[in-house]
């Protein structure tokens, strides 16, 4: 299939999702669409080592009677649809033909209007429900006294069990602990934070709002702790909203569109305040970033407090070495970290931004970084479905051999899922979050 690419080191654009038209959920046209695109990717393979979506696209048309698509069972092209977990990797760094190429490939939201043309039509499984609530579970989960019976029976055989048998989760896939004593109750103080200490520079407003995440807020406070700690080391004032709900991205992953809506609906107007009055946000959790830096733009391109808000987000470490270029950031360390493996989570890669994990840590004397650009092969959800486990885990191989060969004294991920999916396959590592390593080098 040649490539009649004119202008081919244009950037990559994204338009936006047309969801709430009938035709984005009208299977023919989305059959149709879905043959065209995996024909172009079938002339093309270049993303056959990203996720598991492209060899299960080329094994069922290797296999098929003519060798073509169009001889491919159309039911397998929802195994395609359920190996995608929207990492974006191949829009953002493989993929020849996206926009403004003429032919128009956008793989991963082709994917999501499969997922959420199915879920309008069927809904979704106990399992998918319960798995992409996370406000729901983490609230339940996190009840003292519930806490300590919810850790204890997902750390036994029998807990494991359970919910194998009653939500598909793979008895080896890692759960996350739950905290009742959560990063929002442990940081309220800061719901009326001070800001007269702000310093402005060029590129910020020098006070930031922290969008603590489900994950953060629940499953690992010290994380929030950790971030709230350096900054504030670094003269930088820190809120936290009245209120805030889940970002909406396991919704997103689901095809539960309006799910997504709805979290919006609490969190943009919240946001969009905090922005007016003068602050700049950050959250600890690329997925979450990148769903109101990106997801949640084009699922709304006109809504201008969602625009406002965009404009606005942050990566932490991306606001420190903002800082750092104006001369605000300290870098008076107290221990260096020596050598550090660094996971770069996908998530994080697709928002365009630069190593600025690996940036802010090699300003630790001392350190050095080795970033390993490689995916995880979690996705919150992916990793811990049984029928997926497997297969996540030899995603996350490369990199968990990467972490061995470089003897590095840390390993670290912006993303605590992955880095957990990562450690499982070393011998005794565990994985670190970056922030709580600048917090040591620090010594705060």
């Amino acid at each position: 299939m040649p490539d009649k690419r004119e202008g081919s080191l244009e950037a990559p654009t994204r338009h936006a999702l047309d969801w709430q038209s009938d035709a984005f959920y009208d299977e023919p046209q989305l059959f149709e669409e879905l043959e065209r695109v995996f024909d172009i990717c079938h002339g093309c393979r270049r993303c056959f080592n990203l996720c598991n979506s492209f060899p299960t696209l080329f094994d069922a048309i290797d296999a098929s009677d003519s060798m073509e698509v169009d001889t491919v069972p159309k039911p397998v092209y929802w195994n395609v649809v359920d190996n995608c977990y929207l990492c974006d990797m191949c829009y953002m760094s493989k993929c020849p033909y996206v926009p403004p190429h003429e032919w128009n490939v956008d793989f991963p939201h082709l994917m999501l209007r499969a997922k959420a043309a199915r879920f309008k039509k069927q809904g979704a499984s106990l399992r998918d429900r319960v798995l992409s609530s996370t406000d729901t579970v983490g609230k339940l989960a996190g009840i003292p006294v519930v806490v300590q019976v919810v850790n204890a029976s997902n750390r036994s055989s029998v807990g494991r069990k359970i919910l194998e048998s009653t939500l598909g989760v793979h008895p080896d896939a890692l759960i996350p602990e739950y905290h009742s004593n959560t990063a929002r109750k442990r940081l309220r103080t800061r719901r009326n934070a001070d800001d007269r200490a702000a310093t402005p520079t060029a590129n910020t407003r020098g006070k930031v709002l922290l969008y603590v995440t489900c994950y953060g807020n629940r499953n690992l406070p010290s994380m929030n702790e950790d971030l709230v700690a350096v900054y504030e080391h670094n003269g930088i004032p820190v809120a936290l909203a009245e209120k805030e709900v889940c970002c909406g991205m396991p919704k997103l992953e689901l095809g539960d569109l309006a799910a997504v809506a709805k979290a919006k609906e609490i969190n943009i107007p919240i946001l969009a305040d905090w922005v007016d009055r003068g602050w700049d946000i950050v959250t600890p959790i690329p997925s979450c970033t990148l769903m109101f830096k990106q997801e949640l733009p084009l699922m709304f391109p006109h809504d201008l407090a969602v625009l406002k808000v965009r404009d606005a987000m942050y990566d932490p470490f991306e606001y420190l070495m903002l800082r750092h270029k104006d001369g605000r950031l300290r870098t008076d360390f107290a221990r260096s970290l020596g050598k550090v493996a660094y996971q770069v989570p996908c998530h994080l890669r697709v928002q365009n931004i630069g190593l600025k994990t690996r940036d802010t840590l090699q300003l630790v004397p001392d350190t050095t970084v080795q970033a390993i650009e490689r995916c995880s092969g979690h996705d919150g959800t992916y990793a811990v479905k049984k029928e997926f486990h497997a297969i996540a885990r030899k995603i996350a191989r490369p990199v968990v051999n990467k972490v061995t060969e470089s003897k590095a004294d840390h390993f670290i991920s912006d993303c605590p899922m992955a880095a957990e999916q990562i450690a499982q396959g070393l011998d005794g590592q565990t994985g670190e979050h970056p922030m709580g390593l600048l917090r040591q080098a620090y010594g705060i």
